[in-house]
Formats: C-alpha cells, sequence, structure tokens
C-alpha cells in the first residue's frame, strides 16, 4: 500500500501540493495554540520578591463550579494574618511572617510620580534583603522605583498611600525585584486593616519544603474545612503576588480553545476541498484499481494514506513556525494587558505530538470522506465517470447541508433577547454553522444554477446569440460540478467569515461606543496615579459650579438555574460613589441611582433579563473577592453595552477590591468658570490629570487578538483557495487539449476558463453575502436597532475585491502554463 501512494503522489505533485499547503497551516495553527493552552497551564509567574519564602499560603482566586470551567476571581482573596501564627507552629518552619500588598505612588523631586506597591518591612525576610529598621518616617525602595523617581538613599519623597500624601526618607535600597516600597508593619495595618493579609510566606529548615507543604496542606484541610487555601511551592510560588495570574493563566487557556476550534473546521473545509482536487486528478486511476479487484475499503485507505504521508512532511515546518507564532501571540496578550507581561511561555514536545496527531487524523478522515463517493459507487459507474466525474450531486450530502444553512438562522437569533458578547458570539457561529451547510450543498445548488442558466440565459446548444467561449464555460460548469462547487465553496466560506466574524467585532464596539457616549456626555475625567482619595474628591466638589462622583471598575459573579442546574458567569461591574447620579446618565428605565448606596445595585436591562428580576428583586451575588452578599435592585438602566451590566455602590466594594481608591472622578461643570477655577486647582497636584471623557471604546485586546486570528484565517482559506485553484486547472489539461484538437484556439479557451471562473466568483460573493445578511442583520437589530451590522463601508467591499483578485488570476495564469504544455 505505501509503494501504491508513493507511485500516486508522483505523478499527481500538483494536486498534492495544495494539501501539502493545508496540512501547514493547519500544524502551524494547533501548534501555536497548544504552546498557549500548556502556558495556562503549566507557566508561573517569576517569583521575585518571594524568592527566600519555600512555602507561601494564599487564597484560592476561584470559584468551583458544578461541570464547568471555575470561575476566576479578579480582586485578591485574603487570608487571616493570625494563619501565621498556626503556620509558625508546624514542624520545620523557621518562621511565618503574613503580607499584604497595595497600591502606593512615590512623588519624588521635581513632581516625577512612579506607580508601584506596597508592603510591610518583614517582607523583606522573604526576598532576602538584610534592611534597616523602618519607621513611619523612613521607607525602603526598590533599587527600579527608586531610579524612576530619581531619588537614592537619603533623599526625601512624598508617598500617596490611600489616595493621601504623607512625606518620608528613603532609608534603603531593596535589591529583590518586584519588592515596591517597604513600611513599618504598622503603618502597613493601619491601610490594609487589622487582621488582614494577602498570603504568608513561610521559611523551612533546609530540605524540607516538600515535607512542610504537605504538613501545612493537612493542617488546613483539618482546621479550616470550609475554606480554600493554595500552598505552594517551587515556581509556583510566583503566582500568588499578583491576584489575577490565575484568571489570566485560565483566559489564556479560554482563549486557546476558541482559537483552536474554530481553525479546526477552517482547516476540515480546505483540506476536504483540496483532497477532493485530488481524488478528481486520480479518478481514472482509482477506476482501474476498482477494475482489478481493489475493494472499496482500499481505495478509502489509499487516499487516505497519501494525505497522511503529505500531512506528516508538511506538518513538521508548520510545527516550527507555530513555536514561534505562539511567542509573538503571547507578546500581543501581554501588551493587551490580558496575561502578566512578564509571564513565560511554556515550551515542551507535547502541543507539536498533539498537532501532529490531529494532522493525521485530519488527513485520514478528509481523505475517507474525499474517497467515499468513488469506493462506493458501482463499477460501470466509476469508469463512465473516470473522466468527466460524478454528474448527479449526492442528496443526502445536499439534504445535510440545506439542514445546516436553515440551523443557521436560529444560531443568530440571541442577539435579539440578549446584548451580551456571549450572545454576539452567537452571530460568527451562526456564520461558520452555514458555510459548512453551503460547502455540502453547494454541488447540487451550483447544479441547479447551471441549469437555470442554460434555461433562462440563452445557452442551450444551438442557441445563435451566444459566443462559442461563453456557451463552453457554462458546460464546463455543468459537467464539472464537484471540481466547480469545491472552488465556489472555498471562496463562499472566505466570504462569510470576513464579514460574519469582522462585523460581529465592530457592531459590539460600536454599540458600546453609543452607550458610553450617551452616559457621559459632557462630563470630563480626572485621574490620579495610586487612586482617586477622598481629599480629592473633596477639594474637587469644594469648586463652585462643580459636581463630581467617584468611579471605579470590579467584577462580580451572578448565578441562577437553567433546567434546575445552577450556573454562573462573571462580569464586569461599574462602581459608583455618591452622586453619580447628577454626573452619569445611565439611561435609567426604572428606580433611581439615587438609591444606590448599602446593599443595592443598578442593573442593566439585559442582566434583568437574564437573572428575571426587576426592581426591588433581590439578587444573590458574589463581589470580586468571592465574598457573598445579596444585593436590592434599586435601578435598571438601558446602557451596559458600554458601562457594563452591573453598577455597585463604592460603600459595598470598598473592602473588597484589591486596589480600594476608585479610579477616576467624573466631573461636570456649568461653564468656563467652573473649568478654570477646577484646573487651578488641580494644577499643584503632581500625577492628577484632568482631561476629556473619551466617548469611544478603546479595541480590547482579545478583540485585537480575534482579528489577527482571523486575518491569520482568512490568508489561509485564500491560499488553501489558490492551490485548489491551480491543482483543479493544471488538471485540465486532458480537456485542455480535446478543445485543441476540436479546433479551439489558445484564447478561446482562456477566455472560456476566464468566464466561467468569473462566474464562479460571483456565485460565491452572492452565496458568502446572502449567508451572512440574516445573521448579521439580528445582530444589528438586537444590538444597534436597525437592520444591518456597524462597521466601515469598505470592508464588505474590500472583501470581495481581494477574493476575486486572488481567485481569477490564480486560474488565469495556470490555465495559460497548462496551455503552452498541452
Amino acid at each position: 500500500m505505501l509503494r501504491l501512494c508513493l507511485t500516486l503522489l508522483r505523478h499527481r505533485i500538483p494536486a498534492m501540493v495544495a494539501v501539502a499547503c493545508a496540512l501547514f497551516g493547519a500544524a502551524l495553527l494547533l501548534t501555536a495554540t497548544g504552546v498557549l493552552a500548556e502556558t495556562g497551564v503549566r507557566s508561573h509567574l517569576p517569583v521575585g520578591r518571594l524568592a527566600a519564602a519555600d512555602v507561601v499560603v494564599s487564597a484560592e482566586q476561584s470559584l468551583p463550579t458544578a461541570e464547568d470551567v471555575d470561575v476566576a476571581l479578579p480582586e485578591r482573596v485574603g487570608v487571616p494574618a493570625a494563619l501565621a501564627d498556626r503556620l509558625a507552629q508546624v514542624p520545620g518552619v523557621r518562621a511565618a511572617v503574613a503580607d499584604v500588598s497595595f497600591p502606593l505612588a512615590v512623588v519624588g523631586p521635581g513632581g516625577r510620580v512612579v506607580a508601584t506597591s506596597g508592603h510591610g518591612e518583614s517582607s523583606a525576610a522573604r526576598s532576602g534583603d538584610a534592611l534597616p529598621a523602618l519607621d513611619g518616617d523612613r521607607v525602603a525602595l526598590a533599587a527600579d522605583v527608586a531610579a524612576a523617581a530619581g531619588v537614592r538613599v537619603g533623599d526625601e519623597v512624598t508617598l500617596r498611600v490611600a489616595g493621601r500624601d504623607r512625606p518620608a526618607r528613603v532609608a534603603a535600597l531593596a535589591a529583590a525585584p518586584a519588592t515596591g516600597v517597604l513600611l513599618d508593619d504598622a503603618a502597613v495595618e493601619a491601610v490594609a486593616g487589622p487582621g488582614r493579609a494577602d498570603l504568608v510566606g513561610v521559611r523551612v529548615e533546609d530540605g524540607r519544603a516538600d515535607e512542610v507543604a504537605a504538613a501545612v496542606r493537612t493542617l488546613l484541610a483539618r482546621e479550616d474545612a470550609g475554606s480554600r487555601f493554595v500552598v505552594a511551592t517551587g515556581a509556583a510560588r510566583g503566582d500568588a503576588t499578583l491576584p489575577s495570574a490565575g484568571a489570566q493563566r485560565g483566559t489564556l487557556v479560554v482563549l486557546a480553545s476558541s482559537m483552536g476550534g474554530v481553525p479546526l473546521v477552517v482547516v476540515g473545509l480546505v483540506v476536504a476541498g483540496a483532497l477532493g482536487t485530488v481524488v478528481a486528478t486520480q479518478r481514472r486511476d482509482l477506476a482501474l484499481l476498482r477494475a482489478v479487484g481493489t475493494t472499496p475499503r482500499q481505495v478509502r485507505s489509499l487516499v487516505a494514506g497519501q494525505a497522511t504521508l503529505v500531512g506528516t512532511a508538511a506538518a513538521l515546518p508548520g510545527i516550527l513556525l507555530g513555536y514561534l507564532l505562539a511567542g509573538r501571540s503571547l507578546d500581543l496578550l501581554a501588551a493587551g494587558g490580558l496575561v502578566p507581561p512578564d509571564l513565560p511561555l511554556a515550551l515542551s514536545p507535547l502541543p507539536a505530538l498533539a498537532a501532529l496527531l490531529v494532522v493525521a487524523l485530519i488527513a485520514q478522515g478528509a481523505g475517507r470522506w474525499a474517497a467515499r463517493g468513488t469506493s462506493r459507487a458501482p463499477l460501470a459507474e466509476v469508469l463512465a465517470e473516470s473522466t468527466s466525474g460524478p454528474r448527479t450531486p449526492s442528496r443526502p450530502r445536499t439534504l445535510v447541508g440545506l439542514v445546516l444553512v436553515a440551523a443557521s438562522i436560529p444560531l443568530a437569533a440571541p442577539p435579539l433577547f440578549s446584548g451580551t458578547l456571549d450572545a454576539a458570539a452567537g452571530t460568527a457561529l451562526a456564520g461558520m454553522v452555514a458555510a459548512v451547510g453551503i460547502a455540502l450543498a453547494g454541488p447540487d445548488l451550483l447544479r441547479r444554477g447551471s441549469e437555470l442558466l442554460v434555461r433562462r440565459g440563452g445557452f442551450r446548444r444551438g442557441s445563435a446569440h451566444r459566443s462559442v467561449t461563453s456557451w463552453l464555460a457554462v458546460q464546463n460548469l455543468r459537467g464539472n460540478l464537484v471540481r466547480s462547487a469545491g472552488t465556489t465553496t472555498a471562496l463562499t466560506a472566505t466570504v462569510v467569515f470576513a464579514l460574519t466574524y469582522t462585523l460581529t467585532q465592530t457592531t459590539v464596539l460600536a454599540a458600546a461606543t453609543r452607550d458610553t457616549a450617551a452616559a457621559t456626555a459632557g462630563t470630563r475625567t480626572v485621574t490620579a496615579v495610586g487612586g482617586v482619595g477622598d481629599d480629592l474628591l473633596d477639594a474637587v466638589t469644594a469648586v463652585p459650579g462643580v459636581r463630581a462622583a467617584a468611579v471605579g471598575d470590579t467584577s462580580v459573579v451572578l448565578g441562577r438555574t437553567v433546567l434546575g442546574e445552577p450556573e454562573v458567569e462573571a462580569e464586569p461591574a461599574l462602581v459608583l460613589g455618591p452622586g453619580a447620579g447628577r454626573v452619569l446618565d445611565l439611561g435609567v428605565t426604572d428606580g433611581t441611582l439615587d438609591d444606590l448606596t448599602g446593599s443595592t445595585a443598578a442593573l442593566g436591562e439585559a442582566a434583568a433579563r437574564f437573572l428575571r428580576v426587576g426592581v426591588g428583586s433581590s439578587v444573590p451575588l458574589r463581589l470580586g473577592d468571592g465574598t457573598e452578599t445579596t444585593v436590592r435592585v434599586v435601578a435598571v438602566h438601558s446602557r451596559g453595552g458600554g458601562l457594563g451590566e452591573v453598577a455597585l455602590p463604592a460603600d459595598l466594594v470598598r473592602d473588597h477590591t484589591s486596589g480600594r481608591l476608585p479610579d477616576r472622578l467624573l466631573v461636570r461643570t456649568d461653564g468656563a468658570a467652573a473649568d478654570r477655577a477646577l484646573a487651578a486647582v488641580l494644577r499643584n497636584r503632581p500625577g492628577v490629570e484632568l482631561a476629556g471623557t473619551t466617548t469611544s471604546i478603546a479595541v480590547p485586546a482579545n478583540t485585537v487578538l480575534n482579528f489577527a486570528v482571523l486575518g491569520i484565517l482568512v490568508a489561509y482559506l485564500l491560499l488553501g483557495v489558490v492551490n485548489t485553484l491551480v491543482a483543479s486547472t493544471t488538471a485540465r489539461r486532458g480537456e485542455f487539449e480535446a478543445l485543441r484538437h476540436a479546433g479551439a484556439t489558445p484564447g478561446q479557451v482562456r477566455v472560456a476558463v476566464r468566464r466561467e471562473n468569473v462566474w464562479l466568483a460571483a456565485a460565491a460573493v452572492l452565496a458568502g453575502i446572502a449567508v451572512s445578511v440574516v445573521p448579521l442583520a439580528l445582530l444589528g437589530v438586537g444590538f444597534l436597532g436597525r437592520p444591518w451590522a456597524a462597521g466601515p463601508w469598505w470592508f464588505p467591499v474590500a472583501t470581495v475585491a481581494v477574493v476575486v483578485a486572488v481567485a481569477l488570476p490564480a486560474v488565469e495564469l495556470s490555465a495559460r502554463r497548462t496551455l503552452r504544455r498541452a
């Protein structure tokens, strides 16, 4: 079988190049997503200032959910400070010290402001730094912080802690990375509150780290059965320094999974189309093999074996480039804030092996699928069609394709009922399902279209008002349905993917921008390095003609019961200070923001529908650090798309956020005089800025990544289309020779082929637009209240132009080359 596979490959190299390119791209994409997924599972942050702590104990930063991925908590979940005393009693422990982190800013000479974090002086024991005793006026700075602030030992600095400024003197510099600023423990307790800690660092006797870690786990499981702790050793200690590390690594796994799912469908379409061309070029060979006694199973194995050999050879360079692509993708995610910037890439052979296995499975499956018709058809039919190919498309295949196209419509309906990102994802999913349906039903749809063209377009035999080349083009379409449909469906899939995926992202961003602009119209923003404290708020509101409210951001976890099963969902939440209703216009449709204080919340209309609640209802939720609470709904608003579906009062979440301070002030003024007075108040405050409120939404990093993945997929699809077109055109050498012997000139053959492919490209574009229109219309109605999506007007035009500009020259050039050899 191997020898026969190699023999057939040697005589069909152009067709196999398309398969090789398709499987090369598959290996590249699968390897890159596999490396990212492994990074999310195995990689850890640098240990940094916890280097001298052999064991680190922190709280679990996620909520377990039944039969689903745990929900990550973005805010720091604390541990009792008294835990350090208990851990100090474990045999083998030298010392156990509780640690607290909080935002802090250093104001150096000349008003240079550096944002960093503050810690207690006992943290020096975990980093290995030997520092002098500190007090209320003497602090230690990390070397990098001191350099950024332009200070040295002995210099005076101003520390902005909890929104208030206090003078201090630099007593020492700490060498350990990520140390920030070290203060005396009493000052830290005054900021963080008594009895609270972020983690506990444990130093143990030499060689007993694993033993002590096991003992600590046993102690915590026995005495704190209701709590969830993480006991980390080795490289895993670094994750405890950043509360969102686990959440961000989990996001990396989810992103890699989503990036791997859609490409698999695209890869399947491209590989199946390429192998369909291979089978078409080998139909005569396979017919002869059937005639000499080869079984249908052996025919399928033969085609699948060829694909596997080619795929294995093509996968190796794709795997190598996949590792490079994973590194660039991680850099992009870090630049967008989705993962920590110093998270290292996890490198192992596992993604390569997995990609190689999946490529082999794709090659086997696609090869057997492509050969099923030739292998199962009666021998007389195979021999009769060994040159022209099958003329009657499979009815079951057509039926399945039409069912998928019809099923794409209800899949696109969620935006009509919910304005969430999950609902918007249904549009792209609907486009993908419809594209698969078009690929299956393509031959029959093309047959019906070509028959209609013959009946209504005057292309019947003997018609005098149509040119010979046009007649030849139509007859070629009718006589080679499978080949023609393979080209058309690949182009259609390209159009559908480009339109649905891109316009989904731009529509969601347009809806968010609209809501944000309407809510913040006429406002300006005051920001301060280290957060907005009460003294800044008081100074701003004391200016005549100025209204201001503190605004921050956090996340909450909402839950409800669906079909008897609990379902939880993390939602971004807006934190509003007193008086927010006089500054921010949320478009309240029921209730009032004046009642937003204590254990209350304002919900967007989508969240209210999701939870089936209204004003006066009680809603259980978890705050960003996992604390359970029940809030009373006091308002329902219509602008959750831009500002978040949940708004909470600042006094409810103040003690449950890592920053503890609002991010910004929103300000409204009564006129130019108030503007000048406000600017004068803020002028002498280093690190405080007044700017116009941005009404546009910054493109999220995951959206940028989606665009990047879309670009790769579209390029991959177009590459597959070009290779398939070149291979199928080259395989028509015998057909071109027959036309030349019949009297056709090379120019007439080229014109016929050109017109044939113009019609195919037009059919692909029209089919792609038709399939995309309904999902995008439903998306526009749900998010913007109009039956069309948002996006640049030129994008659909550019998509069509790129598809045509890629497809037609590929056929033209390969036809010219084939004719020269005919």
